[in-house]
């Protein structure tokens, strides 16, 4: 079933990244009746009011993007094992409405380079995100909203979570010239078995600094507090340098967003009690 699903979304990811992009290049025979003609202006309008600093390399953000993304963490253990997880919960990312953002992610696929451990798919998730509230870089810079994630238990051999969850996040951000601060706050609430599973809240913070015109250097702060569960009343807080290129422009004219990010950081857990000591991990994008 996680196979059908995985290529079922596959598809639909290829259909759609193939339309929009056919919809920039050729030109447009109808104006604002054409569909994808208005699904672009309607994506130019909402990023035009945002400031301009990247979305984190591991962070959620409350910055709109539209675009793929595929990430790749490398995890070491306290046992000195190893784990890689391929894509890490994100796919899809789409502007169908003003202010509002939609993600459809595939789920991860976990390697856990231990023969105890089978390896398999985690759970798929879909993101709801509106921002109501932002102005771009020449005015206040800033940009302030929320999201809420749902997870389905898709995950094979353990992989994911027993139950369904949802998680809402509060989200926001601040430039100050060529500074940006983005910080989010959330909590990961199991629709049941709650006192067996637990609540997590998450906290992140980074700061980022432009140093050239698309180089972000940034330190994240990522922080788990575990409420009921097995890790009842433990903190969880990693460390996190590292940096955003954004964005290599694959053409230069008016109104074109077809471009790559890409990213790279260096967790390193500060906390007493972390379920992995420290994890790279790399981010690449697809803006479109």
């Amino acid at each position: 079933m996680t196979l059908t699903l995985l290529r079922t979304l596959s598809l639909c990811f290829l259909a759609f990244i193939s339309a929009t992009a056919f919809a920039q290049t050729t030109p447009t025979q109808t104006t604002s009746t054409n569909f994808f003609s208005a699904w672009e202006n309607r994506v130019r309008s909402t990023l035009s009011h945002q400031p301009s600093y990247p979305i984190p390399v591991i962070a959620p953000s409350v910055q709109l993007v539209q675009l793929v993304r595929f990430d790749y963490v490398h995890e070491y253990a306290p046992a000195r094992t190893t784990t890689d997880i391929f894509n890490n919960g994100h796919g899809l990312k789409l502007i169908p409405f003003a202010n509002t953002e939609i993600d459809i992610n595939l789920p991860s696929y976990i390697q856990h380079n231990n023969p105890k451990v089978k390896d398999g798919a985690s759970d798929f998730n879909t993101v709801i995100k509106f921002r109501p509230f932002a102005s771009p870089d020449k005015k206040h810079d800033y940009s302030l909203g929320g999201q809420v994630q749902f997870t389905v238990p898709t995950g094979s051999y353990k992989n994911g979570t027993l139950v369904s969850t949802i998680v809402p996040t509060v989200m926001g951000g601040k430039g100050f010239g060529p500074f940006a601060i983005q910080s989010t706050i959330g909590a990961v609430l199991p629709t049941s078995n709650t006192t067996t599973i637990g609540r997590t809240v998450t906290w992140n913070t980074t700061l980022q600094a432009r140093v050239a015109k698309i180089i972000w250097p940034e330190v994240e702060f990522n922080s788990n507090y575990y409420h009921e569960g097995p890790n009842n009343g433990k903190t969880q807080t990693f460390v996190s340098p590292g940096f955003m290129v954004s964005k290599i422009n694959f053409r230069h004219t008016p109104g074109n967003r077809l471009a790559l990010i890409f990213g790279s950081g260096f967790q390193v857990a500060t906390s007493t009690f972390h379920t992995y000591n420290h994890a790279y991990v790399f981010t690449s994008r697809f803006a479109f």
